[in-house]
């Protein structure tokens, strides 16, 4: 039986692109070394492989029909053909079972409706058959009419668990969101951890000091739409479960009844969330203003006569460090890493910004101007922000290639196999980095071009620097380098920007993630 034909009178979809009609629909393979399957207009028998190994052959195993039981033209209904009489005296070649598998529900003879995003497996079993994911090509002329909001998925994720939102709060002033789980969660264990309980909660995702949260409805309507159109990003109940244990946020978004969030009312917050609003509303309002952190100065004593005790923001604003003193009325930079100020000082020759996000941190200008933690807390490390060339990495980072543990393990042994340390294979590539022997287009920071490695970067953009030197590290390698379980997989179609190996583990560990997309190209 050829591709594209069936046993039967009735067109028969396949994956020639000759099919009849227009396409509408398509059904595409978890392996890319099969060819998707399109779904004509004319078309309503499914004809295409249904084992890996099955050298070739095609089968008419499915029938797809646009629009769902409830006459919604962004669904379809689909019905098992495996096992079914074609011709009288016959039966479609089956592989043992008539059954196939619909978003993990095994199917005999039934139809049942289908969504973009739904997972069929072309047999009663995962293992040694072909799964196929549903997806809707075009629409009707009516809903072209409609109008359509384009959302990548990458962005609707929650940054501390990688997962599609769930129960989604927006955080103040920067607006980054998060489960609501994940975040009460996070700051459960931040608050238990801080030493300085007057200290504000900082964002998890850009340490920004947050002064606000509230549940956010008009990304939770988002959230249900893409789990509608991606059904295989839903979580498992159990998981569901853990996380609305742990969330604490019930206020909604709204600008006047957003709750402060400073470490000595975190706690209140958390013990009394399960009372609604009213009282978390009336446990911060009822007091006064809550001052700005700030250091506490040493002064001479004509000072401390007139000025009694009195805070300053800046250690510069009250007294001289590094030959200098901020004068009256001064711009001043906060500090990103810590929240406290200092001078905006464009004329020192020590950075206050991080060159790869343009947020300021405070470690390294006051290390020059001779201040310390000790003598005014809190003060960044100087850790949290220094030159490439000064810092130091001993294990590659959870963050490489993306997330991928797959990758991140596979790149481990190549470093291990080279016989040189992780820091070594880092100076060597940064050598090239500086010489320009990288294309620097898929380095995420700000700036690329003007970094060098006495450039002074934050720890999250080194991060991102380290990630970028060692995808080169692996793109650079010869295959036959590779260890032998990588050496032999097959590259994915959009390489390093393919959003399935994040939720897929049998899609990332099968193929190659670290290379450039070639979807599309020729």
């Amino acid at each position: 039986m050829d591709a594209g034909e069936c046993s039967s009178s009735q067109p028969c979809a396949s994956s020639s692109p000759d099919a009849a009609g227009g396409v509408w629909a398509k059904l595409v393979p978890s392996d890319s070394a099969f060819p998707e399957v399109e779904l004509a207009e004319d078309d309503a028998v499914v004809c295409s492989r249904v084992t890996p190994d099955g050298g070739g052959e095609v089968a008419a195993w499915c029938e797809i029909r646009r629009g769902g039981g409830d006459g919604d033209a962004s669904s379809a209904t689909i019905r098992n053909l495996r096992g079914e009489p074609l011709e009288t005296g016959k039966r479609q070649s089956g592989h043992g079972s008539d059954a196939i598998i619909v978003d993990g529900r095994v199917i005999q003879q039934e139809a049942v409706d289908i969504k973009p995003g739904s997972e069929i497996v072309s047999g009663p079993q995962k293992d040694g058959h072909l799964l196929y994911t549903f997806d809707i090509t075009g629409l009707n002329d009516q809903d072209k009419t409609n109008i359509k909001i384009v959302l990548d998925i990458e962005n609707a994720k929650c940054s501390i668990c990688l997962n599609l939102w769930h129960d989604v709060v927006t955080v103040a002033p920067c607006l980054h969101n998060f489960c609501n789980g994940c975040f009460s969660e996070w700051l459960r264990r931040s608050s238990a951890n801080s030493r300085d309980k007057s200290q504000s909660a900082a964002c998890p995702q850009c340490r920004t000091a947050v002064q606000s949260v509230g549940r956010n409805h008009f990304l939770h309507n988002i959230e249900e739409a893409i789990l509608q159109a991606f059904s295989s990003l839903q979580r498992s109940d159990e998981e569901i479960a853990l996380l609305e244990s742990y969330a604490s946020v019930k206020t909604n978004i709204a600008w006047h009844a957003f709750i402060p969030f400073p470490w000595s009312y975190a706690g209140a917050m958390i013990l009394r969330s399960t009372m609604g609003i009213n009282i978390c509303q009336r446990e911060v309002l009822g007091k006064q203003k809550i001052q700005s952190r700030k250091r506490r100065l040493p002064r001479s004593n004509d000072e401390a006569n007139h000025t009694n005790h009195a805070d300053f923001l800046c250690p510069q604003c009250g007294a001289e460090f590094g030959g200098f003193r901020c004068s009256p009325g001064a711009p001043h930079l906060p500090c990103n890493g810590c929240g406290g100020m200092m001078p905006a000082r464009p004329d020192t020759s020590i950075p206050q910004k991080c060159l790869g996000c343009d947020r300021a941190f405070c470690g390294a200008y006051w290390c020059s101007q001779g201040v310390n933690s000790s003598q005014h807390n809190p003060i960044c490390d100087q850790e949290t922000f220094k030159m490439i060339s000064q810092r130091h990495i001993s294990s590659v980072p959870d963050t490489v290639h993306g997330g991928n543990q797959y990758e991140k393990d596979i790149t481990e042994r190549c470093i291990q196999q080279s016989g040189k340390a992780l820091q070594a294979i880092i100076s060597e590539w940064i050598v090239k980095f500086d010489n320009k022997e990288l294309d620097r287009s898929r380095l995420q920071l700000n700036h690329v071009d003007a970094i060098t490695s006495r450039t002074y970067v934050c720890n999250q953009c080194y991060s991102k620097f380290i990630d970028f030197l060692l995808y080169w590290f692996r793109v650079s390698m010869p295959r036959n380098l590779l260890p032998p379980d990588a050496a032999n997989r097959e590259s994915c179609w959009y390489g390093f920007m393919c959003r399935t190996q994040h939720h897929r583990p049998d899609h990332a560990k099968k193929l190659n993630h670290v290379c450039r997309p070639t979807r599309g190209n020729p």
